[in-house]
């Protein structure tokens, strides 16, 4: 009876350390876990561990631009970001986080590689939507997809984040969330963008955008 009160005391002492392990642990609560752990540890359930995600439904946040990454996780923090699924995961993920962790999970990500992807479109397609990246659809006062997000897809200083090696099912839901609802209401730009898009439009752009850095 004494060794197992012995050995009792002994798995409640150690109990503790091991939930406070700050290296794996995956408690969003605690403002003591890095915003890298944290990347590692929870985001990558959807996301992947260097933010390559192997499921189209959730975007590859790999070398994604750290300021647009802040943006997002602070609009799914305060609840301004509304579009779902986004809405069931996020919300709740993000809920507790802090500024610095918000700003070191963006930072970790942003540094990943994005790997090579097999092509998600028809090579038609993706000539299509070549046009509709580079030129626009001038009869529709749409505008090139450069102007805002880099002639290679990449970002730039302002508000347009990396969209380059993006899934194309992804990129579909989001230029629909623009179109048809206000979602995303700091995507207001997108939205008179996206306005005059049609389905087979949005199929075509996607689908260059996610060949862009194989081509």
């Amino acid at each position: 009876m004494n060794v197992f009160k012995t050995a009792l005391v002994a798995l409640v002492a150690i109990l503790p350390s091991a939930c406070a392990n700050l290296e794996r642990s995956r408690d969003t609560a605690n403002p003591n876990v890095s915003g890298q752990v944290l990347a590692q540890q929870v985001c990558s359930n959807c996301h992947g561990v260097t933010g390559n995600s192997r499921s189209p439904e959730f975007p590859n946040l790999a070398a994604q631009r750290e300021a647009y990454l802040v943006a997002q996780l602070s609009g799914f923090k305060a609840h301004t970001r509304e579009d779902p699924p986004g809405t069931e995961y996020m919300w709740g993920l993000s809920h507790n986080l802090t500024d610095k962790q918000i700003k070191e999970v963006a930072a970790y990500f942003s540094t990943q590689k994005l790997l090579p992807e097999p092509l998600e479109g028809k090579p038609e397609r993706i000539e299509a939507g070549r046009a509709i990246f580079k030129d626009g659809i001038p009869d529709k006062a749409v505008p090139g997809c450069g102007s805002c997000h880099g002639p290679q897809g990449l970002g730039n200083a302002g508000d347009g984040p990396r969209i380059a090696g993006q899934h194309s099912h992804y990129l579909i839901k989001q230029l629909a969330v623009f179109q048809k609802t206000n979602q995303r209401p700091e995507g207001a730009a997108m939205k008179v963008v996206a306005h005059n898009l049609s389905a087979e439009n949005m199929k075509n752009v996607a689908a260059f955008v996610q060949a862009m850095p194989n081509l």
